[in-house]
């Protein structure tokens, strides 16, 4: 009997709670049934409302089905499943749990109808995913985690705070169109931004995406970030102030990416960058922009995470991940390197790639909708994320001068996972109109317009003409052995450096005013009981019994007197 009201959350719930009494294959077959059966589950269940509720007067809707969330729920069981695969050699089971438990609270969250039951997902998203940075058992990934868990729990309280408000001016809890109008829309707007990685509101991503384990970043990558692009094409679609936002997210992580040595942080970058091209689409609101900016979270996960797994390879088998320490790799890591330079030609958009065929969207809505100026950020931010993962990666991972290092490919699961990975990518750049059927809305796009083709072709034609010219003049940044920081200077520099001068002159007035009640305290205890130079002190003087006697006197007459007059 079908059961639509099972939410798909559930399984994955169920499936962290079997994995922590199973051991080897069983676990993995487990592990691997569980997004295809609840896949399966979910390609037959309608639209509409399967779960609701009444809780202090309000109306909860725990799970909600339309086109929106479908699309994001199909493609979380899909790299749900893609990061299963990878991590399949991994006999780690809290790593493993917190994997279950963090794509089952990413499912939750995309089919969570109230703001309230959102709020629940929104935190389980950041309590599981931390696990996946600790996981690595290093001080820096329990630093960065704890960075991280801070930050993340920070959103969930503010989004909490606008739901309570939201609720008190609109006596709903449902969770649809918002807007900007209120504190509650404006609260619940900047908790979707931290978790979207806004500018200034990024440096979490940068921070512990590479500092987790090798498997834990692919889950993270597929997400975290995604769950805040749905929240915000429910809640705020064609909201202006995202235009500019999202395109300041494509083109400010570009300069940090070319500078930086360690290639899963460039990735990190890197998401942020794709990442905006999806606010950009929510912003500008159209039927076209917004199937831009879904069906790029849709192929972000499969090409961004067949990058991070590439990259995961690589460290997996060298323990090294700086382009300064590596190079040449493609002499004895053939399949990993021609699998990278899959995901490196997806996320750079070339015609026939996954990247292609969304990317253009959102462009195409740009100029549409007079954006000009936005399109150029967008046609530079396209051109800059050719550089530092379109060719970055894979050539200072795989080529550039020969490290001499000779490690093997990765283990046939690792393989497998990014096969299945590029092969989608392939086929999505292939043939659009499976994905485009999936999407919510209907327009008539042709991402093989010949315009779309040959702009996009020159682009990248002559920024990898701009990259071999500068690396052969030598301008082209190096990589060097260092860390970065942007933003997260003001909270790993600045703030613990002020935090530290004030709380020492802090510790110095509080000891010296405790020196100071000392003295004091010392001199009346000296008065009270010492003698000084033959006088006694007060309570060290002797006193005649007749004059105990008075004052025991006094004290009764005086309590007579107090009962006689009451």
């Amino acid at each position: 009997m079908w059961m639509p009201e099972i939410p798909p959350f559930l399984p994955f719930f169920i499936g962290a709670l079997i994995v922590l009494f199973t051991r080897g294959i069983l676990r993995n077959v487990i592990m691997l049934a569980i997004p295809v059966l609840s896949a399966l589950h979910l390609w037959g269940v309608a639209e509409g409302i399967h779960l609701h509720f009444t809780f202090l007067d309000y109306q909860l809707t725990p799970y909600r089905v339309d086109k929106l969330s479908l699309m994001f729920g199909y493609v979380f069981h899909l790299a749900a499943f893609i990061a299963i695969i990878y991590s399949l050699h991994v006999r780690d089971t809290m790593q493993q749990m917190a994997a279950m438990l963090y794509a089952g609270s990413g499912l939750g969250a995309v089919f969570a109808g109230d703001l309230l039951t959102l709020f629940v997902f929104w935190e389980l998203l950041a309590f599981t995913s931390v696990f996946l940075i600790w996981a690595r058992r290093t001080k820096s990934s329990y630093v960065a985690g704890m960075r991280y868990l801070i930050i993340q729990v920070l959103s969930g309280v503010i989004l909490l705070a606008g739901a309570l408000f939201y609720a008190s001016e609109n006596n709903t809890l449902e969770f649809g169109h918002i807007g900007l109008e209120g504190v509650s829309g404006w609260l619940i707007f900047i908790a979707f931004g931290i978790k979207c990685a806004f500018p200034m509101a990024h440096n979490w991503l940068t921070d512990a995406y590479p500092e987790a384990t090798v498997t834990g970043t692919v889950f993270l990558s597929a997400f975290t970030t995604k769950v805040a692009v749905y929240a915000l094409a429910r809640g705020y679609p064609g909201t202006e102030l995202l235009v500019y936002i999202g395109a300041a997210m494509t083109c400010f992580p570009i300069f940090f990416a070319v500078i930086e040595n360690d290639l899963r942080r460039v990735l990190a970058y890197s998401l942020i960058n794709q990442v905006g091209f999806m606010v950009v689409g929510i912003g500008i609101g159209t039927a076209l922009a917004l199937n831009g900016a879904i069906s790029h979270a849709f192929n972000d996960v499969i090409f961004k995470g067949l990058l991070f797994m590439s990259m995961g390879a690589v460290l997996h088998m060298t323990g090294r991940i700086n382009g300064s320490d590596l190079g040449g790799l493609y002499k004895t890591m053939p399949k990993t390197t021609v699998l990278c330079i899959v995901g490196a030609a997806s996320i750079s958009a070339f015609p026939l790639f996954s990247g292609f065929v969304s990317k253009s969207m959102v462009m195409s809505a740009a100029l549409e909708n007079g954006y000009d100026w936005i399109w150029l950020m967008l046609l530079f931010a396209s051109a800059g994320v050719f550089h530092h993962a379109g060719i970055k990666i894979p050539y200072f991972a795989f080529f550039a001068h020969d490290s001499g290092i000779r490690a093997s490919d990765p283990p046939n699961n690792m393989l497998l996972a990014m096969l299945i990975a590029a092969v989608l990518c392939i086929a999505i750049g292939v043939y659009p109109s499976a994905l485009y059927s999936l999407l919510p809305y209907n327009t008539s796009y042709n991402p093989y317009d010949a315009t779309h083709v040959l702009a996009q072709t020159q682009l990248l034609f002559f920024s990898a003409l701009a990259f071999v010219w500068l690396n052969l003049k030598g301008m082209y940044p190096p990589e060097l052995r260092s860390t970065n920081l942007d933003f997260d200077w003001i909270y790993r520099r600045v703030l613990p450096n002020t935090l530290q001068q004030m709380f020492s002159v802090i510790w110095q007035v509080d000891s010296a005013l405790r020196q100071a009640f000392l003295i004091r305290l010392n001199q009346c205890l000296s008065f009270l009981s010492k003698r000084h130079e033959g006088i006694c002190g007060l309570l060290s003087r002797t006193y005649p019994a007749g004059s105990m006697v008075m004052w025991v006197a006094v004290i009764l007459a005086s309590y007579l007197f107090l009962s006689f007059i009451r």
